[in-house]
């Protein structure tokens, strides 16, 4: 116990005394307790240095529509394009929700969906959002369901004016990827035709089919009154996926509802649409968050604004975290996993990035770590225009890849 109160308060005095030393540590990651006070410090050690041959790169090859930030494997912001320019990031955005997901579970948790029973007669569905919940948990659930002259059923979900984060369009929300987010989602509501009140029916029909002597009672319960299921007896449980599973459903094929879902129990707002809690937990990291907005955790609000610097900055300080190479392992691997499966396939690029895409319509975003050398560049590129060239895009890390190092 001395020894490690010795070992604190030695990093305590460096910190204050030896800035030099303290970069030199942290750069090389040779201690993981400093990495950790590092990661959980409210600053960043960045510096910025001019790299000519990148910088050519990118005014030559870019518009003003991207923006494209680069950080080295020592921490050295080494080139930039428009990188403080507000942007939509699409999917990007879960990169940041992802990681406080993390933050907050250990890896083999899971989501919940649970039968509760009060007194004799009165069973509530409780759910967190698991989302590969399907009607034969249901019934493995509501099956324990006992006889009673009255059966009083209850199915605990949010308000439905909660069901979508704002800036999501009417046009998304006709589609798989714009399901509803809610705590009881057969499927992740991907079917429009299950939804909460179908949900209602199926229960209805099993349980009188299964009690034809009983009066059967449905009703949808407010979830803001979970504080009366308190001290409640749990009859039966269905449990997720591990969350690891679920975060590598989140980032490598960037599923919208498990993001949502994730980061909603993740920040006790489910009964809240406000990302607060995730800006807050940016800001308290000493990264640039000001003027930055924050409306959803999947990245398919129209209102969410970022930049690439920040982007970069919070990748390179996930580099810090315990979790990292957890974190890195969820995301999409370029030619072999996810959403980047497809491109430089049998490449010399192939399996060198971990990233995340990010599609919308007027919107492609593209972050990540480029491993060169194994050593990891940091990238971030985004365009917002009328006229998105993916392409360009991917070239552009293609000759990040292959162009020379600076010093």
């Amino acid at each position: 116990m001395l020894k490690k109160i010795f070992s604190f308060f030695i990093i305590v005095l460096a910190l204050v005394t030896s800035p030099l030393l303290i970069r030199y540590l942290l750069t090389n990651q040779k201690l993981t307790i400093l990495n950790s006070i590092y990661f959980n410090f409210p600053g960043i050690i960045t510096k910025n240095k001019k790299c000519p041959t990148y910088d050519a790169l990118l005014n030559q090859s870019l518009d003003d529509s991207f923006s494209v930030s680069i950080i080295n494997n020592s921490g050295t912001l080494i080139s930039s394009f428009n990188d403080e320019v507000l942007r939509l990031p699409a999917s990007n955005q879960k990169l940041f929700s992802s990681a406080y997901v993390l933050s907050k579970y250990k890896l083999n948790n899971n989501l919940k969906t649970s039968l509760l029973k009060k007194n004799k007669n009165n069973y509530y569905l409780l759910g967190q959002g698991d989302p590969d919940l399907n009607y034969e948990h249901i019934i493995e659930l509501i099956s324990n369901v006992k006889e009673n002259k009255i059966i009083n059923f209850n199915i605990v979900e949010i308000d439905s004016n909660l069901n979508w984060p704002n800036g999501w369009t009417n046009t998304d929300k006709l589609f798989e990827y714009g399901s509803p987010i809610t705590s009881l989602a057969i499927e992740s509501n991907q079917n429009k035709y299950e939804d909460i009140y179908a949900l209602k029916i199926f229960i209805k029909n099993y349980l009188k089919d299964k009690f034809p002597n009983s009066k059967v009672n449905i009703d949808l319960f407010d979830s803001e009154k979970t504080f009366y299921l308190k001290d409640i007896k749990e009859i039966n449980t269905i449990y997720s996926s591990p969350i690891l599973s679920l975060l590598t459903l989140t980032n490598s094929d960037s599923h919208n509802f498990t993001a949502e879902s994730l980061f909603k129990n993740a920040s006790n707002t489910w009964n809240e649409n406000e990302y607060i809690k995730l800006k807050k937990w940016l800001e308290n990291k000493g990264l640039p968050i000001t003027n930055t907005y924050f409306a959803d955790a999947s990245g398919l609000s129209r209102k969410n604004k970022i930049t690439t610097k920040l982007v970069v900055l919070f990748l390179d300080k996930m580099r810090y975290s315990n979790n990292f190479q957890t974190y890195q392992s969820t995301l999409s691997i370029m030619g072999v996993r996810g959403t980047l499966a497809k491109k430089f396939v049998n490449s010399e690029l192939s399996g060198k990035f971990f990233g995340k895409t990010g599609t919308l319509s007027n919107v492609f975003a593209l972050s990540g770590f480029l491993y060169k050398n194994e050593k990891p560049i940091i990238i971030s590129i985004i365009q917002n225009s009328n006229n998105i060239d993916k392409e360009k895009a991917f070239k552009l890390l293609s000759d990040i890849y292959y162009l020379k190092s600076c010093k």
